[in-house]
């Protein structure tokens, strides 16, 4: 996902990821202890890892604390590059909107688990998207769209192995076991046409960003 630097992170955004790596950090961890405390207290350590990065969520928002992190310390490549800046944004705006249109009505979480679910699916995807809509634009190529499609190819058959090796698998529409080949099949099959589309929005809209940008600076 190589591409042209753009410029540095202004002061305000790199308070903005600052703010963004520290909800990330706090939520990814705050689960861990909370599987620490369940999983791991019945069938080990090992175990609440392996079903920690399981989820998607977890890894986007891993994903999500990488970039804030790199643009922390000002930084405009690698990590902080546009491709995988954008390509983040992909992940954790399917984590959120998953979240709230499928999973949310499927439990009601309580206590620490509340605060642990609402920094991993509501609070760092709104402060993450602002923070990509807000920064500069127009250094994508739709190639990279195609390489960013890749992680949640390669998730999907992670998320299968992890049911198997754990016995449960990481969200319901995956369930092997419940559902069988076919249906969990033709709902990888719908989640793989959201990420399609909302990264096709999300390239337009740094095309478009960024073609304002160029506009404003030659006047």
């Amino acid at each position: 996902m190589n591409t042209t630097p753009l410029p540095a992170p202004s002061t305000r955004a790199r308070a903005l990821a600052g703010l963004t790596a520290l909800t990330a950090i706090a939520s990814v961890a705050l689960q861990y202890a909370l599987l620490l405390q369940t999983v791991g207290a019945t069938a080990g350590t090992g175990q609440a890892l392996l079903r920690l990065l399981g989820y998607f969520t977890i890894l986007s928002n891993i994903g999500v604390a990488a970039v804030c992190l790199a643009r922390l310390r000002g930084r405009s490549d690698g990590m902080a590059a546009p491709a995988a800046r954008a390509a983040v944004a992909l992940y954790i705006g399917i984590t959120g909107l998953v979240y709230v249109l499928v999973l949310r009505t499927l439990w009601h979480p309580q206590g620490a688990q509340w605060w642990a679910d609402t920094g991993l699916h509501y609070a760092v995807p709104v402060l993450y998207l602002l923070g990509w809509l807000s920064g500069s634009h127009g250094g994508l190529r739709w190639r990279q769209l195609g390489a960013a499609l890749l992680f949640p190819a390669v998730y999907l058959g992670w998320a299968l192995l992890v049911g198997r090796w754990s016995g449960q698998y990481p969200y319901p529409f995956l369930d092997l076991a419940a559902l069988g080949a076919a249906t969990v099949a033709r709902n990888a099959l719908v989640v793989g046409l959201a990420f399609v589309a909302l990264g096709a929005l999300l390239w337009r809209i740094d095309a478009r960003l960024g073609a304002r940008e160029a506009a404003s600076a030659r006047r």
